[in-house]
């Protein structure tokens, strides 16, 4: 009677697979995987009764639209999961979303921000961060407030940077604030065609700009305004979360360059969960 007792109170949970797609060559991938591995542990800690387990299953989209796409295929195709967490980019994701559609299986994404990016086209598409929209309230905010007239966004040339502009031009023409300009800048920009484009914003009465893009190129950007004379007080320079949430990262050298920027990101409260999940954090993954 006690082995049986004992067999029929012993559940062997269920795994549930799900998939992972990050850029694990990036900090930003290593410290996302990190928190998702915190969170599961924090998760069954706490409801030890659960009769199902998540079991993560890892691929590295290699920074890549068609590496995070063959990632995915890979885990819907052979691992068939039940759903994929990731990928990092909103490029990325637009594609993979398109596969989760078509098999049904849910694309969550911590970090795709774009507003280009809906769930309305494709109801499997769960979005876990704000869309970078949010934050256009904030920057009119602070134009209005400056009294500034003209302003000059100057975004990445895909399909984050492109997803907050209209809702940005909207926002400053409800303010009265004229958008003469709009500098794009490609993904892979060499060094002269930054420069070339600064020099460009030089000969234009405008001296308030707006940047939008991941800070692998506004590091380069601001590095380079500021070797071209550009980061005077005769300039305003606000940034949105895609670079603001990354300055703790970025060189010295490249902070130094960026002195009297205005940044803009989403106010998280300290608590005392937060904290303590910072301080396991930085054991997990330390500063790159």
């Amino acid at each position: 009677m006690t082995k049986m007792g004992m067999a029929q109170n012993t559940t062997i949970p269920v795994n549930v697979n799900v998939g992972v797609v990050l850029n694990m060559n990036k900090w930003v991938g290593k410290m996302g995987l990190s928190c998702i591995s915190m969170a599961i542990s924090d998760f069954y800690a706490s409801h030890g009764d659960y009769k199902t387990r998540l079991v993560l299953n890892t691929r590295d989209s290699k920074n890549d639209v068609v590496g995070a796409a063959a990632a995915a295929l890979d885990l819907l195709k052979n691992v068939q999961v039940q759903a994929i967490i990731g990928p990092t980019t909103s490029m990325q994701a637009d594609f993979v979303i398109d596969l989760g559609g078509k098999a049904q299986v849910p694309i969550i994404s911590f970090s795709a921000s774009s507003d280009s990016l809906s769930s309305i086209r494709v109801p499997y598409f769960i979005r876990a961060t704000q869309k970078d929209s949010s934050q256009v309230k904030a920057i009119t905010a602070i134009v209005q407030a400056y009294r500034w007239r003209q302003v000059v966004p100057i975004y990445v040339d895909n399909a984050f940077g492109e997803g907050i502009i209209p809702f940005l031009t909207d926002s400053l023409q409800e303010i009265d604030t004229r958008v003469p300009y709009r500098s794009v800048i490609p993904p892979s920009a060499t060094d002269d065609q930054i420069v070339a484009e600064l020099y460009k914003l030089m000969t234009m009465q405008t001296r308030v700009f707006i940047v939008h893009m991941f800070p692998s190129l506004g590091s380069r950007l601001f590095t380079k305004a500021k070797e071209v004379g550009m980061m005077s007080k005769d300039y305003v320079w606000i940034i949105t979360d895609g670079i603001t949430d990354f300055l703790s990262s970025l060189n010295a050298s490249v902070i130094d360059s960026m002195q009297g920027v205005l940044g803009v990101e989403p106010h998280v409260p300290r608590t005392k969960e937060l904290e303590n999940f910072a301080v396991r954090l930085e054991k997990e993954v330390p500063a790159r």
